[in-house]
């Protein structure tokens, strides 16, 4: 059962840290996992969350950094030395370690990096900084189990023995020749099963599933995601095998990516969170609004030289909103479509062949709509139909224009190497809005013989 962190407990932690309570403070926290903790020194003041990592011991104090909002871990990793912090990294893996590092000033990275007491440790530390964040190379763990296609299943078993020492979970076994290049994976079911003298390079699994150290963490996600993968190794570009990347950080990746195509589709331009200053949220938001007012300028621009018509038929005015309001959300309904098929790699086919099939459904879904706007308009509203079918047929025609933007833009942006997320928020449905009142006011014209 998960647990549930209420008021009262976090009122009952910081009554005991202001009473200096180590005894009761530590019998609490002894029985909640380390992730409830970081979410825990979340709530309370820096001060407070300070105090409780210096009363854990260093192997559930690491996890927690981890874990912890970045504001509050730069806080407690300001208090530290580089000796405390070093301490906190030697109970890590490499590629937690080297976040943990790369978030450091640069003058303290140095400092952390040489009290490290394992020098090998330390090294595979180096090697993973000096790899872009957003790659394979960047978020790939050192620590894994290889053999060697030569050795024998008994010389096999005992390499395995001493690797297994210094990593957290065995998710495969991989094969390399000697010179570290990755020759295929070892399935443990065969291991067991064969004589202890069989060759590993008569019994292992030529082929494997592998990523490069430039490959991007959203392709390595979507490969991941593709092949069902607990974790999949990483070769250089000798395709030597220099490392794996496991489902953990695949479900970070994907979060990140979730959070931030979540956040342009709603017109938020920077990576930010609800408790950021009010500085950083107003940059944040501010351009799309922005945006979204100059096209409201033009918005109005236009009405205003279709001013002499809603003066001769002022209940044409009475729609406006309507076909503005059905406009973006028929945009942004078919750019969320296409944003979420780019994101999956699940479109197929031509551009062409994509805008017919959304113009088949634009064309459908429009004349549904027009039928019920007409029987509204004059049994609901009591309007005449000529008013009904004029409205209507401005209705279908911004649904499948609308429809068709909200389909190309992405996929254009995408080609183009833009989010294609971008296509999903204020612009998509700004510009919708202004085609679709020039669009219902030019068809109003010509139905109406104004």
């Amino acid at each position: 059962m998960e647990f549930k962190i209420s008021k009262e407990l976090i009122t009952q932690i910081e009554t005991l840290v202001q009473q200096n309570n180590i005894v009761e403070l530590e019998n609490i926290l002894h029985e909640i996992h380390f992730a409830d903790i970081a979410e825990i020194m979340n709530d309370l003041d820096t001060s407070e969350a300070i105090y409780i990592f210096n009363l854990l011991d260093s192997e559930i104090t690491a996890e927690i950094l981890l874990e912890l909002d970045e504001e509050v871990r730069e806080n407690i990793l300001r208090s530290l030395s580089a000796k405390e912090i070093a301490e906190e990294l030697d109970e890590l893996d490499t590629d937690d370690a080297a976040d943990i590092i790369a978030e450091l000033p640069q003058s303290k990275k140095a400092q952390v990096i040489s009290e490290l007491e394992d020098v090998e440790h330390a090294k595979d530390i180096v090697d993973l900084l000096r790899y872009d964040e957003n790659t394979a190379g960047g978020i790939m763990a050192k620590e894994l189990v290889k053999v060697n296609e030569n050795w024998n299943v008994l010389t096999c078993v005992k390499e395995m023995r001493h690797q297994a020492e210094n990593v957290t979970r065995v998710h495969s076994i991989y094969v390399v020749d000697d010179e570290d290049r990755l020759k295929g994976r070892l399935s443990l079911k065969d291991l067991l099963t064969t004589s202890t003298k069989t060759q590993i390079s008569d019994i292992y699994i030529k082929k494997v599933d592998y990523v490069r150290v430039e490959t991007k963490d959203v392709e390595v996600a979507r490969i991941m995601q593709k092949y069902d993968l607990e974790a999949i190794p990483v070769v250089d570009e000798l395709d030597r095998l220099v490392g794996r990347v496991t489902i953990d950080d695949i479900i970070d990746i994907i979060k990140e990516e979730a959070d931030k195509d979540y956040q342009l589709a709603a017109g938020i331009s920077q990576d930010v969170e609800a408790d950021d200053s009010i500085l950083e949220l107003t940059k944040a938001r501010l351009p799309w609004l922005v945006l979204a007012l100059f096209g409201g300028f033009i918005s109005v621009k236009v009405l205003g030289v279709f001013e002499p018509m809603m003066n001769s038929h002022r209940m044409l005015l009475f729609f406006t909103p309507l076909i503005a309001a059905m406009a973006g959300n028929v945009g942004v309904q078919s750019s969320a479509i296409v944003v979420q098929g780019l994101a999956n790699n699940s479109i197929t086919g031509s551009l062409w062949n994509r805008l017919l099939k959304e113009l088949s459904l634009s064309l459908l879904n429009g004349s549904i709509l027009a039928v019920i706007l007409i029987l509204g308009t004059h049994f609901l509203l009591g309007y005449e139909f000529i008013i009904g079918i004029t409205v209507s047929i401005a209705l279908l025609s911004v649904i499948v224009v609308a429809s068709l933007i909200g389909t190309f833009i992405p996929i254009v942006l995408d080609k183009y190497g833009v989010d294609p997320a971008l296509a999903t928020g204020p612009f998509i449905t700004t510009s919708n809005d202004i085609l679709g009142i020039i669009i219902y006011f030019s068809i109003a014209r010509m139905v109406l013989g104004i």
